[in-house]
């Protein structure tokens, strides 16, 4: 078994951009600039946020961050959206998700400049990303199958099932492993909450993406023996063993599983720290254009 190591994969990503950023600056350039609009007071979304202006940091870019009342009306976010459309200082925008009841979350998206939508949600780089043509990908998606790359697994006429169907994480991943690419070039089947025969299906997967948020739902009894296992969820349970009180798990029973696969990723340090380093490379990109 390999572990498919996203942390080490990541800080090498990030090594990569911070010495690219090194020469745009010596040849007079700017520097790339990221903008995160966070609204509210969420836990998870303030550690995110602030994991993405650390990262930001340290390959050298620009950072600006926009708080926003958990109250803000939708009129005023979209307001501060269209300023940063407008800037030319800043290259990539990210609204981070989830969003308060009461803001339309496809409305806010779609407000977002697509040539600075580094998340790559904006249906405009979706449509593109389906079609094989130049765009963001979503930045799990695209840490997902930068993990299969740099690991150099076999994808070509493999059987890949995803567990999931986001717009995140799911769907896009799916077309990403059919798309005629390498990675890809996969033969996909989706999983959701409506799929029947689930343990049966994943029983034939050569490749098993689970993205499903449900702590330890991959059990080895569902995993064929030398198949590649990615996990994207993260779950946070109790346990007397760490100071904090509680650890994080993904969707995949990873000590049993483990023993099976070809390759796995762990979690935590599986696919997370690849979702940064992704959308650190989306904002290099958009900074070039």
């Amino acid at each position: 078994m390999i572990l498919l190591d996203g942390k080490k994969t990541s800080n090498d990503i990030k090594d990569e951009i911070a010495l690219e950023v090194q020469e745009i600056i010596s040849k007079g350039g700017k520097k790339p600039h990221l903008a995160a609009i966070l609204v509210g007071n969420n836990g998870a979304s303030e550690t995110y946020v602030n994991a993405k202006v650390k990262a930001c940091e340290r390959v050298g870019f620009d950072s600006t961050l926009i708080r926003l009342s958990e109250d803000v009306s939708e009129d005023i976010l979209i307001q501060e959206i269209i300023k940063i459309n407008k800037s030319t200082s800043i290259d990539g925008l990210i609204v981070q998700l989830p969003l308060p009841n009461h803001i339309d979350e496809k409305k806010i998206i779609n407000t977002i400049d697509a040539n600075k939508d580094v998340d790559g949600f904006h249906p405009i780089n979706i449509g593109k990303m389906t079609l094989n043509l130049p765009s963001f990908i979503p930045a799990t998606p695209a840490g997902i199958i930068e993990l299969l790359r740099r690991y150099n697994v076999e994808t070509v006429g493999k059987n890949c099932v995803v567990i999931g169907r986001s717009h995140i994480v799911g769907l896009p991943v799916s077309i990403l492993m059919a798309r005629n690419n390498f990675p890809g070039n996969s033969t996909v089947t989706i999983l959701h909450s409506k799929s029947k025969n689930i343990n049966e299906i994943c029983l034939n997967a050569d490749i098993l993406i689970v993205a499903l948020g449900k702590a330890n739902f991959v059990t080895t009894e569902m995993v064929k023996h030398g198949a590649c296992v990615i996990d994207v969820g993260i779950t946070r349970v109790p346990s007397k063993l760490t100071k904090s009180g509680w650890k994080l798990i993904g969707d995949v029973d990873f000590e049993n599983v483990s023993k099976k696969t070809s390759f796995i990723t762990p979690v935590p340090g599986g696919v997370g720290p690849m979702t940064i380093a992704m959308l650190l490379k989306n904002t290099l990109i958009a900074s070039k254009s």
